[in-house]
């Protein structure tokens, strides 16, 4: 494979195709496939937002903190409200 000047640090060009056997282009498709289907969970993981799930939970806790600081500052108490908490 001879390697263009310009692509350096990018894909590399490719002068001349190489022939590929039957039982290398299967190995090549099926290496693909796996690819293809990791990049599609990922996407799924990505739009359903589970790996937020923890951020959300933590954010909601220091809001509840700083509202309870502000409230302290004032020299007031908040409203006396009972929060559900979610299991998880």
């Amino acid at each position: 494979m001879t390697i263009h000047p310009v692509a350096l640090g990018r894909f590399p060009i490719v002068e001349a195709p190489k022939d590929v056997g039957d039982r290398q282009l299967d190995a090549l498709l099926e290496r693909l496939d796996r690819l293809t289907a990791e990049v599609h969970g990922l996407n799924r993981r990505l739009d359903s937002g589970e790996n937020l799930a923890p951020v959300v939970r933590e954010l909601a806790m220091l809001n509840e903190s700083l509202q309870t600081l502000a409230y302290a500052a004032l020299g007031q108490s908040g409203p006396q409200v009972q929060r559900r908490r979610r299991a998880g």
